[in-house]
């Protein structure tokens, strides 16, 4: 695939495209949730898009582990203003949710993409965004937010990640979801523990379904933490580090809370890379 049809957009994948974080949530893990300042919110989606964002994505509900589900009233709440004044910028909306309301009135707003941490197993979210044109992101979860880091087990987490999502690619097909619309999220740091986030990444293509675009988001997260020993806070270089790494493993999209930092280092490797060609 060279380019992801993403509602009205057509994004080139010969290079990785940077995923800006705008967390509208109170309690993201970490710490930019931006829940009940729409102004402040929309300032940073701004920054975000400014640094280089090639997509924006939005959510309204936290899924860090421990999480308790937020109601549906309350997403839309948080959600619609901030999109309403940022679609149009010119640049891909993506709305991270499961619950096929929000996606649909998400896609009313004018959102292009569905990024799903449940790898759109609510019976009605293939019917949700079946019959637009937006992007689809499915991502693997074991378990769900509240109790998801209790006790991982995996027999091979390659091959079960690989599975459950080669079984929602069918899905989405089955649906009428073009490929050319899908990408697939292994999901680091969701149902994982430290020896599984890292056997994902050292094998993220063999996560992957028929070549279809693999997201990799691991900003942050207690991953780098357990490896660095550093809090959240502290963890640009480390983030930096990983995005780096999967962008030279295969990833096509890279979701990151810091999005110049990581612009940058994309563009060094991508200059030593072609002098290397060369």
């Amino acid at each position: 695939m060279t380019n992801l049809h993403c509602g009205d957009f057509s994004l080139p994948l010969d290079r990785p495209l940077l995923m800006g974080i705008v967390n509208l949530t109170p309690d993201s893990f970490s710490g930019d949730g931006l829940i009940g300042n729409v102004e402040q919110a929309i300032r940073h989606a701004r920054q975000q898009f400014e640094a280089g964002s090639d997509i924006l994505d939005i959510g309204a509900e936290s899924s860090r582990p421990g999480a308790t589900p937020t109601s549906e009233a309350d997403e839309l709440c948080r959600l619609l203003p901030v999109l309403k004044e940022i679609v149009g910028w010119g640049v891909p909306i993506s709305v991270d949710t499961y619950k096929p309301a929000v996606m649909r009135a998400a896609l009313a707003a004018g959102a292009s993409m569905i990024n799903d941490i449940t790898g759109m197993a609510h019976p009605e979210a293939l019917a949700a965004v079946a019959g637009s044109d937006c992007a689809v992101c499915v991502m693997h979860m074991q378990g769900e937010p509240g109790t998801m880091q209790a006790t991982p087990h995996y027999g091979d987490v390659v091959a079960e990640v690989r599975s459950f999502l080669a079984d929602a690619v069918m899905r989405c097909r089955q649906a009428g979801v073009a490929d050319q619309r899908l990408v697939l999220d292994p999901g680091f740091g969701f149902g994982k523990t430290l020896d599984h986030n890292l056997a994902l990444f050292r094998s993220i293509k063999g996560a992957g379904v028929d070549g279809l675009p693999m997201l990799v988001g691991v900003s942050r997260k207690s991953m780098l933490g357990a490896i660095t020993g550093r809090p959240v806070g502290e963890r640009l270089a480390a983030s930096v580090a990983a995005a780096l790494m999967a962008a030279q493993k295969g990833a096509k999209i890279l979701r990151v809370h810091d999005v110049a930092a990581t612009r940058d280092a994309l563009a060094v490797w991508s200059a030593i890379e072609q002098e290397a060609k060369q």
